[in-house]
C-alpha cells in the first residue's frame, strides 16, 4: 500500500506563514518608554495641579484707609537764577577790554571790562594835586599859629580847604573806578553784550551774570486761588521729573490788568532744573480724602488692573482704576471705598471667590 503525500494547507491558499513571529525589541522599547512617560506626567500634574476655589489658602490683607491730601492745581512758571544782574555801564568811553567768554565763570571782584576815559584820569590828577597844596597850606598855618605868627580863623580855613579838596579827590576816584567793570559775585556770563572798541555811555549794558546761589519758580498765581503760607513746601514738575521748592515770596495784591500774584519759590535739593526752563508749580487749591493701597496688592490683566477684597472668607476680584504712584504705595482712583479689606500680596493663580484660611 502506498502512502498520500501531505501537503501544506496554506500553501494552496497563497496566504503568509501563520507560525508565530519573535518580538521587534525596539517596538518593544518604545512602549516602555512612552508609558513610563505618561506615568511621569501624570504625577507631576497630580503634584503641580493648581488649588481649586474651595481651598482654603493662606494670605496678609490689610485695611484700606483714606488719607487727606491736598488738591494741586498746575501754575506755569520759569526757572531762573536767585542771583542774576544785568551790569551796566557807569562811565563813558571806549571799551578797551573786554576778554571775557559766554559761559565763563568768574569770581566777585573780578575785572571783566575795562573803559577807556582819560578825562576821568585827568579829573583825578587835578583832585590829587589840589588836596596836597590844601594840606600843606594847612599845616603850614598850624605851625605859624604854635609860633604866634599866624590865627585861629585862619587855621579854621585852611581845614576846610583840606576837607574840600579830600572829598574831590574821593570823588574823582570812585568816577575813575567806574572804568573798571567787575563781577558783582561768583558766577557765571550768560549774556556778552560789548566787545573791545565799542562805544559805552551811562547806562549801556556790557554783560549778564548768573550766580551759584541756587534756582527758583517765577510764576503768576490766579488770585482766585487760596493764599497759603511762605515756606510752604511745593512741588515742581518738569520733563516727567519731580523737584521740591519752598515758597519764599508771595505778592499780598493782584495785578490789575493779568488778575494775578507774583510768586517766587525756592528750588531745594539736588535739581534737573536748568535756568530758563519752562516748569509747572502744583499749587495747593483745597483737600480731599484719597485711597492709597500697597503696590503688591494691584495686579494687572490685560489693560485691567485689579485688586481682591476679602469679603466673608472669600477673595473677591475687584476692578480698580489707579492713579499716582507714592513710594510702595499707589492710587486708587475708583474701585475701592475706604474700611475695606483687600489682600495685600495676593499669590498667583487665586481665584475670584477662593476660600481664605482664617477669614
Amino acid at each position: 500500500m502506498i502512502a498520500a503525500p501531505v501537503r501544506n494547507k496554506t500553501s494552496n491558499l497563497g496566504s503568509t506563514n501563520t507560525f508565530p513571529q519573535p518580538p521587534n525589541p525596539m517596538k518593544t522599547l518604545h512602549a516602555c518608554l512612552f508609558a513610563s512617560i505618561l506615568i511621569f506626567a501624570g504625577c507631576k500634574d497630580r503634584e503641580h495641579q493648581p488649588f481649586t476655589k474651595e481651598t482654603p489658602i493662606s494670605v496678609t490683607t490689610t485695611r484700606v484707609g483714606k488719607v487727606e491730601t491736598s488738591r494741586l492745581c498746575e501754575v506755569p512758571g520759569t526757572v531762573v537764577p536767585r542771583d542774576k544782574a544785568l551790569v551796566s555801564s557807569r562811565a563813558t568811553g571806549i571799551v578797551s577790554v573786554a576778554d571775557f567768554s559766554l559761559g565763563e565763570r568768574v569770581k566777585k571782584g573780578q575785572i571783566i571790562v575795562t573803559i577807556s576815559a582819560p578825562e576821568m584820569t585827568s579829573r583825578v590828577g587835578q583832585a590829587q594835586g589840589a588836596f596836597d597844596k590844601a594840606w600843606r597850606d594847612h599845616q603850614r598855618e598850624s605851625s605859624l599859629l604854635e609860633k604866634g605868627a599866624s590865627t585861629s580863623q585862619t587855621v579854621r580855613e585852611m581845614e576846610e580847604r583840606l576837607r574840600i579838596a579830600e572829598a574831590s579827590l574821593a570823588e574823582a576816584k570812585t568816577l575813575e573806578s567806574y572804568t573798571r567793570v567787575d563781577a558783582p559775585f561768583d558766577g557765571r556770563i550768560t549774556k556778552k553784550i560789548v566787545n573791545a572798541g565799542d562805544y559805552a555811555a551811562n547806562g549801556t549794558p556790557l554783560f549778564e551774570i548768573e550766580g551759584y546761589g541756587g534756582l527758583r519758580v517765577e510764576a503768576s498765581v490766579p488770585e482766585s486761588f487760596p493764599e497759603v503760607e511762605i515756606g510752604l513746601k511745593m512741588k515742581i514738575l518738569a520733563d516727567g521729573e519731580t523737584s521740591e521748592g519752598v515758597l519764599s515770596e508771595y505778592s499780598p495784591s493782584a495785578d490789575s490788568l493779568s488778575r494775578t500774584r507774583a510768586t517766587k519759590v525756592d528750588v531745594s535739593g539736588p535739581t534737573h532744573l536748568r535756568s530758563g526752563q519752562f516748569v509747572r508749580l502744583m499749587w495747593p487749591v483745597g483737600h480731599f480724602d484719597e485711597i492709597l493701597v500697597p503696590k503688591s496688592a494691584v495686579s494687572t490683566f490685560g489693560q485691567m488692573q485689579r485688586v481682591y477684597v476679602s469679603e466673608k472668607g472669600r477673595a473677591i476680584l475687584r476692578i480698580v482704576r489707579t492713579g499716582e504712584i507714592r513710594g510702595d504705595s499707589v492710587q486708587i482712583l475708583s474701585g475701592l471705598e475706604g474700611g475695606e479689606t483687600i489682600l495685600a500680596n495676593p499669590p498667583a493663580g487665586i481665584l475670584n471667590g477662593q476660600a481664605l484660611e482664617g477669614r
